[in-house]
């Protein structure tokens, strides 16, 4: 539930917490599993999820379970993240088709990232991020990225912690990550040492939009045993500047 008032949660609340139920993990819930997971009434949710059911939001499977249904997904393809998506799936193809790792595309929500794609490899090492999936914002390369451009008020909340440790390597230190959102604003990219996994560093760059502020930002992930980092970072920075450039940036508009 992500509600946070102190008052009885209205219907709307009621609603998302149902869709909130989901996960990746648990993409089909029975009515009882979903009356539990949204901390709802039994007779609430067979009530809320007939409505939604009728209207395509969800739907029933055979052996009684539900699932998110399309006309949600119709619904989604409207946001922003598709928009930006579809000016920036050409330059995450050549990005992948250059070096055959997991290319990622995602925006900055309050303290958190969206993965808005991705693009994997069969050969590619593991990640946890997916499209539509969240993690924090300090521990992922395009999310220092987002964050070093976000307002200062966004900064500072973040820094006033707690920051999660994923790893060993996860920057923790308020100050350190002081340093690498303003190492981020002033080289153009950042690389992310093993902060999520052990296994996997990234390298992540900033996109821009049509005002010239940072809309979004897009990274590679490569295993961290004999990756080079350093060598990716120019392709990473023209595949963003090729999408700020699609999105109509003036920093990205090739000079006359």
């Amino acid at each position: 539930m992500r509600h946070t008032s102190a008052q009885a949660p209205s219907v709307v609340d009621r609603v998302l917490d149902v869709f909130g139920a989901f996960t990746a993990q648990r993409p089909a819930l029975s009515l009882s599993e979903l009356s539990r997971r949204a901390a709802l009434p039994l007779s609430t949710t067979h009530r809320i999820v007939g409505e939604l059911a009728r209207r395509g939001a969800l739907e029933r499977q055979d052996d009684g379970h539900y699932r998110v249904g399309l006309w949600l997904w119709e619904i989604a393809s409207l946001s922003r993240g598709m928009g930006l998506r579809d000016a920036a799936m050409p330059f995450l193809e050549d990005l992948y088709e250059a070096t055959h790792e997991n290319v990622q595309l995602a925006v900055l929500d309050a303290s958190e990232v969206v993965y808005v794609e991705r693009i994997s490899g069969r050969n590619a090492v593991s990640v946890v991020s997916r499209a539509g999936s969240r993690l924090d914002a300090h521990a992922t390369g395009v999310g220092q990225v987002l964050l070093a451009h976000a307002p200062a008020e966004v900064q500072e909340k973040v820094l006033a912690g707690p920051l999660k440790a994923y790893t060993p390597k996860t920057i923790c230190s308020p100050d350190e990550l002081r340093r690498v959102l303003a190492g981020v604003r002033r080289d153009g990219f950042v690389i992310s040492d093993r902060q999520v996994e052990l296994v996997s560093l990234s390298v992540a760059a900033p996109v821009h939009g049509p005002e010239d502020t940072v809309v979004a930002a897009i990274s590679i992930v490569v295993p961290a045993q004999g990756a080079d980092a350093w060598t990716l970072v120019p392709a990473v920075r023209a595949a963003a500047r090729g999408i700020s450039r699609s999105l109509g940036a003036p920093r990205a508009r090739p000079a006359r």
